[in-house]
């Protein structure tokens, strides 16, 4: 179906999992954006110190925030075109990139168990890959996967699936969670400082609308 020409490109969302040693390993560009995303945010307050009473607005750091949201991925646009990998496999990679984001790599569990087998004492476990939640060009966020339900809707007569249902919880990670070092600190913070200044521009707007004037 044609789509009206002045009409603007849409901008996909993507979770991209960041491993240097395979950077291909964890990109899942949307095939449709969700039409709905829920964020829930808890306040970092200082706690039940014994001035907490006398300073009841001090926050020990950004909130918590949390992300749920659902996606769906099907191949049956592909399976028409006779897509080479659609026809042979559905849409088995796009979920296995996204189960990935869970699975500590293969090599360095093989690398743990030889360590642990020649007596090693202490073994450190296994980093998942950096992760970020990309949603359009003002939400760049360093985020945990908490979450992963995945429904899977129909079959090619491999039993590959061919559509399926994924459900995300998501945790963003804050400048608190990195060392200062890791470039999920900066991100954050540039991610906040973006924040700040789209709160200026909605302050103003409202202070103008309510009848009040800066100056």
């Amino acid at each position: 179906m044609s789509t009206f020409p002045g009409s603007p490109r849409l901008v996909k969302g993507a979770i991209i999992g960041v491993d240097l040693a395979n950077p291909l390993a964890s990109v899942v560009i949307f095939q449709y954006n969700p039409d709905t995303l829920t964020r829930t945010l808890t306040a970092q307050t200082a706690g039940g110190g014994s001035d907490s009473r006398s300073e009841p607005q001090r926050l020990k750091g950004p909130p918590l925030e949390n992300i749920r949201l659902d996606i769906e991925i099907d191949a049956t646009d592909q399976l028409e075109t006779a897509d080479g990998v659609a026809t042979g496999m559905g849409v088995y990679p796009q979920l296995s990139a996204l189960e990935m984001l869970l699975y500590p790599k293969m090599a360095k569990v093989i690398a743990n168990t030889i360590l642990l087998a020649t007596g090693t004492i202490e073994v450190v476990p296994a980093e998942g890959p950096f992760t970020l939640f990309v949603w359009g060009p003002k939400r760049v966020l360093p985020v945990r996967l908490t979450e992963f339900s995945i429904t899977e809707e129909s079959y090619d007569p491999s039993l590959n699936p061919t559509r399926a249902k994924v459900s995300l919880g998501l945790r963003v990670l804050n400048y608190n969670d990195f060392p200062i070092s890791h470039p999920g600190y900066a991100m954050f913070l540039a991610h906040q400082g973006i924040k700040e200044a789209m709160a200026m521009i909605g302050s103003v707007g409202n202070i103008g609308s309510f009848g009040l004037s800066l100056f």
